[in-house]
């Protein structure tokens, strides 16, 4: 079994959650003080959307630090799935936060109170929206690069804030310029639910990271680092499967190699081979083969040369797809 970690990695993904609490409360008191001078109810929603950019950035810089631990006699598959813990509180949050906008938006449709010092409130906002735009992107590019789950919902999150924002300005706008009030608590509203909405989506891929659930694009990039590393010996790959922790991928499949392979040779080439393909997978990870000796079926497809046991001869070899990978032994005899 071979295992891949990178400190470096744990250090650029702590840094970027710790840039994003900073950024987060800085934005956040910038929407206060917006609010504080308008008085405009989408104004607020933007700042209660921003209270949750503040605790879920709180959350994710301790979870990032925690799910980088080393694993344990507790936890031999590490901490990574705290991660994916995290992703799902930030998105209850949103969802909840959306629940209280859309609350307060009814109140200030029904009972209306003028925004006021809309073109002041206007700048501010639109200068938090631009650094928020900023982190997002910021947070979304460290995210996929680390493979972080907290930093790409973070990041997810932030970028639909600064959509929500430019919600708020257009609404902001268009009162300023139509007088028309009821446009602003109409906006909150349509703004919680599109709050809501996306917490519900990371909630539900948080849910799908739990449950080990694994996308195609991994898969994808796992055949192909299988398929690049594949040599004379290395007969068929079935069975696969992938338990996700955070970034770190556990692999285990059944590996048909040459039944006249005695111990040492079966346990020096796997060795060989699951290095070069953990140095290719695009995902820190350990993989670990349970060993199946070949049979007559495979002699068609196995380019290994001069064997003494061989009943049929070679056709061509069999490239691996995620379809073969994933599924069982081919029919044999």
């Amino acid at each position: 079994m071979v295992t891949t970690s990178s400190s470096q990695s744990d250090n650029i993904r702590n840094k970027a959650a710790l840039i994003s609490a900073i950024a987060s409360f800085l934005i956040f008191v910038m929407k206060v003080v917006a609010y504080r001078m308008t008085g405009s109810a989408a104004v607020l929603s933007d700042a209660l959307e921003s209270i949750v950019n503040v605790v879920a950035s709180l959350v994710a810089l301790y979870v990032i630090w925690f799910s980088a631990q080393p694993a344990d006699r507790e936890h031999p598959y590490g901490h990574g799935k705290a991660e994916y813990f995290s992703a799902a509180f930030e998105g209850g949050l949103i969802f909840s936060a959306a629940i209280l906008i859309i609350y307060e938006s009814v109140k200030a449709l029904l009972f209306p109170h003028p925004p006021q010092k809309l073109e002041i409130g206007i700048a501010i906002v639109s200068g938090a929206a631009f650094l928020n735009l900023l982190l997002g992107l910021y947070l979304k590019r460290v995210g996929r690069s680390h493979h972080s789950e907290a930093l790409q919902a973070s990041g997810a999150h932030v970028i639909s804030d600064v959509v929500t924002t430019v919600g708020v300005i257009i609404g902001l706008g268009l009162v300023l310029l139509t007088d028309i009030q009821w446009l602003d608590p109409v906006i909150a509203i349509l703004i919680g639910l599109q709050l809501a909405y996306s917490g519900y989506n990371i909630v539900r891929e948080s849910m799908g990271g739990l449950l080990d659930e694994i996308s195609e694009t991994s898969l994808t990039d796992l055949c192909d680092a299988l398929e690049k590393n594949r040599r004379p010996g290395i007969i068929n790959i079935h069975q696969l499967r992938i338990m996700r922790n955070g970034r770190f991928h556990h692999v285990d499949a059944h590996l048909v190699v040459p039944e006249y392979w005695d111990v040492a040779k079966v346990h020096s080439e796997s060795q060989d081979f699951e290095k070069a393909v953990v140095a290719d997978y695009v995902f820190d990870g350990e993989l670990a083969f349970h060993m199946d000796p070949c049979k007559k079926s495979y002699c068609s497809e196995c380019d290994m040369p001069d064997c003494p046991i061989r009943l049929q001869p070679f056709q061509a070899r069999r490239p691996f797809t995620v379809k073969s990978l994933t599924e069982g032994p081919p029919e044999s005899n």
